[in-house]
C-alpha cells in the first residue's frame, strides 16, 4: 500500500513514476466501478483513461478528507454516469426500478454454460443501477456505506436500503430458481 500523502506530493511535483504507481494501485478499482455501469468494452477503456486523466489534473485539489481510493472511485463513478448521459448510450443494464425483471433462464441452464459465479453476476447485472452499484462497491470493492455515500452522492441510509433490497432480490431469485430446478 502506498503512503497517500507521499505519492500525491510526488505526483504534484511531476514524478511520472509515482503516477504510474497510483494507476497500478487503483486501476482494478476504477475498472470494477466502470464495468458495472457501462456495457461496451471500448467505452470502458476510454472511461478508464479519462478517469486517470481527471485524477492527475485534480490531485492538487485533493484535501485528504477521504481515502484516496474513495476519491478515485467517485471520479470513476461520476465519469461513467456522465459518459453514458453525454453520449446517450445505454447504461450497462436498465436503470428503472419499476419495470425491473430478472431473466427467466434457469440456473441449471446457466450452470451448464458457465458457473455459479457467472450466474450471480448475471443476476446482479440485471438489477437497477442503484442496487448494482451498492452491491459492487460494498461486496466487491470493500467500501463502507459511508464511503459509498461519498462516491455516489447517495445518502448513507439509501445505500443501506439499496444493499438490503438488492440482497433480498438476489436471495428470492436464487431460491425461486432452485425450487424450479428441483421440480
Amino acid at each position: 500500500m502506498l503512503d497517500e500523502k507521499e505519492i500525491v506530493s510526488r505526483i504534484i511535483r511531476g514524478d511520472f513514476r509515482a503516477f504510474e504507481l497510483l494507476v497500478k494501485e487503483h486501476e482494478k478499482l476504477v475498472f470494477f466501478v466502470i464495468n458495472r455501469l457501462v456495457s461496451d468494452i471500448q467505452d470502458k477503456e476510454d472511461i478508464c483513461q479519462e478517469v486517470f486523466i481527471k485524477v492527475h489534473k485534480s490531485l492538487p485539489a485533493f484535501k485528504f478528507e477521504s481515502k484516496l481510493a474513495t476519491w478515485i472511485a467517485r471520479i470513476a463513478y461520476l465519469t461513467a454516469i456522465n459518459y453514458t448521459k453525454k453520449y446517450k448510450r445505454q447504461a450497462a443494464y436498465p436503470e428503472g426500478m419499476d419495470d425491473f425483471h430478472f431473466t427467466d433462464e434457469t440456473p441449471e441452464h446457466l450452470l451448464d454454460k458457465k458457473n455459479m459465479a457467472e450466474y450471480v453476476n448475471l443476476l446482479i447485472a440485471q438489477m437497477p443501477l442503484a442496487y448494482r452499484t451498492a452491491l459492487t462497491l460494498y461486496h466487491l470493492n470493500d467500501f463502507s456505506c459511508k464511503e459509498i455515500e461519498q462516491i455516489t452522492g447517495t445518502p448513507e441510509g439509501t445505500v443501506k436500503s439499496n444493499l438490503f433490497r438488492a440482497r433480498k432480490l438476489l436471495k428470492e431469485k436464487i431460491e425461486k430458481d432452485l425450487k424450479k430446478e428441483q421440480l
